[in-house]
């Protein structure tokens, strides 16, 4: 008889999110967020937002400036690029999947002559490939996903950015982070990132609504000579507002207040240990995956550790695992994106995640797997 979470007429119910966003949140934040408001323009609310602003660059070892924004991953990216490329300007994005496409189609909206260097799913772009791209130049901007949600590709920004700045030191290096920041190994300063975007929803175990982007003195010069017309999103406006330790527009008080206390946890474990407890989650679970029988998508080179891009058995659909999964087990994991949809399925590992989760996870996945007729490997024993 198979176990379930749900306990008498789902009065009370124990769901384990395994995808890339939003992710599990811990008790405290809930309590956080569930307070009363207070006023955006308080004394009260500008000590807990300066308070999260530099827990924020304290994560992402940056003395740049942060904005937060009451938007999604996606606000921030179009802000980075709203504020800083002009219709014209040459732009060359690094497209590993469905959200590296994202940022390249958000700078051609916004007019710039964008170059892609595009790679079938799984894979990362190379070090040859970018200095090859990089030739054709020279770029105002460079876009880089650091994780791919889509795929659980990363991408090796250590190698990467050092050769967009030895080659171009005048072009902006701008970095989706949303589900690599707290996540995985990343440096602003050391690495000279000109703009950074990640969201609440990730690696920062607080529900979605916020985003933050971090901005370099170089992508403040380039916005001086940016001519597109920009008002929510302006970062003059933003700075202006940092100065005052607000923000320029009533922000989302309540997440803010709840960010502050998913910091404060984030700062008692430690920056170091919470990159170290990401990797050994992805290995557990990427180990699990292989016991199995089951081939994924990404080797594990180029493996995010955020999200596990799984393909199914032969004759399973992806349909069929994820549904007896949440029946059965009350856990719900992601089905692919774009083209990938019903062709491969994804676990999440990011965020509020323990060892616990990811054997529980691998546990009842191999169930599944066995009641829709999956022969396991001998030496399945997760």
């Amino acid at each position: 008889m198979a176990l379930h979470c749900r306990i008498v007429g789902d009065m009370k119910e124990k769901e384990l999110l395994m995808i890339p966003g939003p992710t599990p949140v811990p008790e405290s934040v809930l309590h956080a967020m569930a307070k009363h408001p207070i006023g955006h323009r308080s004394g009260e609310f500008s000590k807990i937002f300066m308070n999260a602003n530099s827990m924020l660059q304290e994560l992402a070892q940056t003395k740049n400036d942060v904005f937060i924004y009451t938007a999604s991953g996606t606000g921030a990216m179009e802000a980075g690029i709203a504020n800083t490329i002009n219709p014209g300007d040459k732009v060359l994005s690094l497209v590993i999947g469905v959200f590296g496409q994202r940022f390249a189609d958000i700078a051609k909206l916004y007019g710039a002559q964008v170059t892609e260097i595009k790679k079938e799913a799984g894979e990362n772009v190379t070090a040859k490939e970018l200095e090859a791209a990089l030739a054709q130049g020279p770029y105002k901007a460079v876009t880089i996903t650091h994780s791919e949600t889509s795929t659980g590709t990363a991408n090796d920004i250590y190698s990467l950015i050092p050769i967009v700045k030895k080659s171009s030191p005048e072009t902006l290096v701008m970095l989706d982070a949303v589900t690599s920041l707290g996540c995985m190994e990343l440096e602003i300063d050391k690495l000279e990132i000109d703009v950074c975007v990640s969201g609440s929803q990730k690696g920062f175990m607080v529900p979605p609504g916020l985003s933050f982007i971090y901005v370099s003195e170089k992508a403040y010069k380039a916005k001086e000579t940016c001519k597109t017309p920009v008002y929510y999103f302006c970062w003059k406006q933003a700075k202006k507002a940092l100065a005052d330790k607000t923000t320029p527009w009533t922000p989302n008080v309540s997440l803010i207040v709840a960010l502050e206390q998913a910091l404060k946890l984030m700062q008692e474990e430690g920056r170091m240990a919470i990159l170290e407890r990401h990797t050994r989650l992805r290995d557990t679970l990427r180990q699990g995956i292989k016991e199995l029988g089951l081939k994924l998508l990404t080797d594990d080179r180029s493996a995010s550790c955020a999200i596990t891009a799984i393909w199914p058995p032969e004759d399973i659909s992806v349909p069929d695992i994820r549904k007896i999964l949440k029946s059965d087990w009350d856990i719900t994991v992601a089905n692919g994106q774009s083209h990938l949809k019903d062709k491969i399925f994804r676990m999440g590992h990011l965020g509020f995640v323990s060892d616990r989760d990811i054997l529980t996870g691998l546990a009842c996945l191999k169930a599944t797997l066995v009641k829709l007729g999956y022969k396991l490997p001998v030496k399945a024993a997760v």
